[in-house]
């Protein structure tokens, strides 16, 4: 496992990002310690394609509230 300082982890973001890849890394910041945890990715491009825009979410959204308000179902 290597410690380091916030400041290090800035300066060397890259060489610590990898690095968690085959070991613990933990950022030492005042008395509490933040592990760098690497996961493998869980959303598939096709999710991706397949998820909503952030305007339609916004869409959906407006006419949910306006059902809601309105008494309808």
């Amino acid at each position: 496992m290597i410690v380091i300082s916030p400041s290090e982890l800035r300066a060397r973001q890259k060489k610590y990002f990898d690095l968690a890849e085959t070991e613990p890394v933990v950022v030492k910041r005042g008395k509490k310690l933040i592990h760098l945890v690497v996961k493998e990715r869980l959303i598939t491009d096709e999710d991706i394609k397949n998820s909503l825009t952030r305007e339609e979410l916004m869409q959906g959204v407006r006419e949910d509230i306006k059902r809601i308000y309105s008494g309808q179902k």
